[in-house]
């Protein structure tokens, strides 16, 4: 197989170029996608799509609020409203069924689940009980995502993730959902990329809750994986059949020149969007070069932490999206030096699927214990627009083929990766970039609320059909 995953399929880029009918989606014969048992699936998030912020008593998240401050969020958009999949949900499964697609990767909304007491909110319990039953009922696997971001606005006012009794409540939280929802759950993930929580969040203020300090975004995270660590063995008693995880984004960076002070830059860069998370996780401890990046910002730990944040995982998350090219600052960190001439995404991201095989090969080859992977975020976003009843999102095509193929170039150099979960179903609410950016299969009219099939999603449907015949 050639190194380059994006020469992998270089035969069919003009076809895709062009927008040619021409499917130019189905894996070679020898790929491992065409396993029956590797999961193909679908990701979203409760905050993005499902509207409904003030019904059946859901409170308050952190993003209700952020969203409704001036500038926070482009268009002034909010997830008031968002996919309104709180009361379309019946048809968006069917929809998903259609597709042929195994799996559904969604997150529950914390403030529609629980009141400020902590006591159960039933009407907000019995619409994730009536989801999930409904997707077991079509055969299709459910992972469930426990934190996608949207924390209840009251633990935030008493200090969020700053404040260690957050990871405490996020076990009760953990508590109670998998006894309400043990035997729907093929798999529960607890948070979903703590470094965006912890650092855009708490570090630079672009996300929610908007505060800016890297102080607070170390300890943040603390609080973060101490909460994950916590609810793991709450999750194994109450659900012991589900496998249990965690999601983290990853990102690749690559040194602007072969100098020693560029290297040492990308070196950095992936200790702070890598090891920073995967270090505790799977080796018990913070990688001390984080402290160099930002000196006297370590958190305040206390004993028996680690050791509860390091338990096993039955899977780990992966999220991917582009690479950043890095130089030195010329002191103890790194600049992004964007590269010219690359394809890029409408999020300005580089498209880069070698970037996603690479890290995943290193973290085999770095941690001993790596457990089994699915990626549980991968996709694009592009300004798809609804032509004859048609959204030909032919860059998207190239793009999820050409990272599906580097992901089976991992596996064929032994990292274990069971599935792939293309972010997103649908186009929703992207947090700081309202509704501009779409990065779903299928395309949502905001005005309307109708949901059209992308081409993507035509042929993802079309290889899962095939896959289907031969096994």
């Amino acid at each position: 197989m050639a190194n380059d995953a994006s020469a992998v399929f270089d035969t069919l880029s003009p076809a895709v170029s062009k927008g040619s009918p021409a499917d130019p989606f189905t894996p070679p014969a020898d790929s491992s996608l065409w396993r029956k048992n590797f999961l193909l699936g679908a990701a979203t998030a409760s905050y993005q799509i499902e509207g409904a912020v003030n019904e059946d008593g859901r409170l308050p998240s952190i993003w209700d609020t952020f969203s409704a401050i001036p500038g926070k969020v482009l268009a002034g958009d909010t997830g008031a409203v968002a996919c309104d999949h709180y009361h379309r949900w019946e048809a968006d499964v069917e929809m998903l069924a259609s597709l042929g697609l195994e799996g559904y990767r969604l997150s529950i909304a914390w403030p529609r689940v629980m009141d400020a007491a902590g006591a159960p909110n039933r009407k907000g319990i019995d619409f994730y009980k009536r989801l999930l039953n409904r997707l077991k009922e079509k055969g299709i696997t459910t992972f469930v995502t426990l934190y996608h971001w949207d924390l209840p606005q009251h633990l935030e006012d008493r200090g969020g993730w700053l404040n260690r009794d957050t990871a405490y409540r996020f076990a009760d939280y953990a508590d109670l959902m998998s006894c309400e929802l043990a035997g729907t759950v093929d798999a529960w993930a607890t948070l979903n990329e703590p470094w965006c929580s912890a650092y855009l969040g708490y570090g630079n203020g672009h996300h929610a809750p908007g505060l800016a300090n890297d102080r607070f975004a170390t300890q943040a995270m603390h609080h973060l994986l101490l909460a994950h660590g916590l609810a793991v063995p709450v999750l194994r008693t109450n659900d012991p059949a589900s496998q249990k995880g965690i999601v983290a984004n990853i990102g690749r960076g690559t040194p602007n020149s072969d100098s020693a002070a560029d290297q040492r830059a990308a070196h950095l860069f992936e200790v702070q969007h890598n090891a920073w998370i995967l270090d505790p996780l799977l080796k018990g401890s913070y990688p001390q070069d984080l402290f160099e990046l930002w000196p006297g910002t370590e958190p305040l730990v206390l004993d028996g932490d680690m050791e509860t944040i390091s338990a096993p995982l039955d899977f780990l998350g992966i999220n991917y999206y582009f690479r950043t090219n890095v130089a030195s600052d010329g002191a103890h960190g790194f600049r992004d030096v964007p590269l010219e001439g690359v394809e890029r995404t409408q999020m300005g991201w580089e498209v880069y699927p070698d970037g996603l095989r690479d890290l995943l090969i290193g973290f085999k080859e770095t941690y001993h214990n790596l457990p089994p992977i699915y990626i549980t975020e991968n996709g694009m976003a592009s300004d798809d627009e609804v032509t004859d009843g048609r959204v030909d999102d032919t860059q998207r095509i190239s793009f999820l083929k050409r990272h599906l193929a580097a992901v089976d170039q991992a596996i064929k150099a032994g990292v274990d990766i069971r599935g792939y979960f293309l972010w997103s179903l649908m186009d929703n609410f992207e947090w700081a970039f309202g509704y501009e950016r779409r990065f779903g299969v299928v395309h949502v009219d905001y005005s309307t609320q109708k949901r059209t099939i992308k081409r993507s999603a035509e042929l993802v449907e079309k290889f899962l059909q095939e896959r289907k015949a031969k096994a």
